[in-house]
């Protein structure tokens, strides 16, 4: 045993002297185990799911059920003073909820714009 061992370390240690062990060790983990492509799937998923939890259905949790033959995802009261979507699913639901989280106004905003388009003598 001692016979062959002497022989190996003189030449491991003849082609190790004078280089930079640490970039070798590096240089051949990076070459053994290439992690790239999977480093750049990991980051994508990571921008879903936080794109995912900025949804307005996400952050307010609206009320889900079910109202008559659609799903009704509710934030606030009633349909009338809250928000609301509806969908054949609590998933549509959602997604209807957060479109209209962007896009719904408060009835007194609705009640002065038809106001305000009946005094000029649009829309009577």
């Amino acid at each position: 045993m001692s016979d062959s061992y002497q022989p190996i370390y003189d030449a491991v240690r003849s082609r190790i002297s004078g280089g930079n062990i640490g970039e070798a060790i590096r240089e051949a983990a990076h070459q053994a185990f290439d992690i790239s492509h999977s480093q750049a799937m990991v980051r994508d998923q990571f921008m879903a799911v936080a794109w995912e939890m900025q949804r307005p259905a996400v952050l307010f949790r609206p009320s889900v059920y079910p109202d008559g033959t659609k799903w009704c995802a509710l934030f606030g009261a009633d349909i009338i003073s809250g928000v609301c979507g509806f969908g054949d699913t609590p998933e549509t639901a959602m997604a209807d909820f957060d479109k209209n989280w962007h896009v719904q106004r408060t009835p007194d905003f609705v009640l002065a714009a038809k106001a305000d388009k009946a005094q000029f003598g649009v829309g009577a």
